[in-house]
């Protein structure tokens, strides 16, 4: 699957409505982890078939940060039936992030 540019305009479609899990990744284009982070979530995207990848620009999307309590990025959210089911904070590995989103 390719990776989802999630905004407030096709949120309730991709996350809210989805028959799949839905991994956010919350980023900026001046964070230093976030550059480190992105490249993995988008492998991740092109690999997984089991569950959807969004990412979210909080500058462009502040609305949608602020909903999710976004403090500190990168943050990834992971939505199971239209409902949070778990985040991290900050960089962590590819092996990390499939554990958080398949648990």
């Amino acid at each position: 699957m390719a990776l989802i540019k999630l905004t407030s305009d096709n949120f309730q479609t991709e996350v809210m409505q989805s028959e799949q899990p839905v991994l956010i990744d919350f980023w900026a284009s001046w964070c230093g982890p976030c550059k480190m982070l992105s490249p993995v979530v988008e492998e991740i995207a092109e690999e997984v078939t089991d569950f959807k990848v969004a990412s979210c620009n909080v500058d462009d999307e502040m609305d949608l940060a602020s909903e999710f309590g976004v403090q500190s990025i990168p943050t990834l959210v992971v939505i199971k039936n239209g409902e949070e089911a778990d985040r991290s904070v900050g960089v962590i590995s590819k092996e990390e992030i499939l554990s958080l989103v398949r648990g």
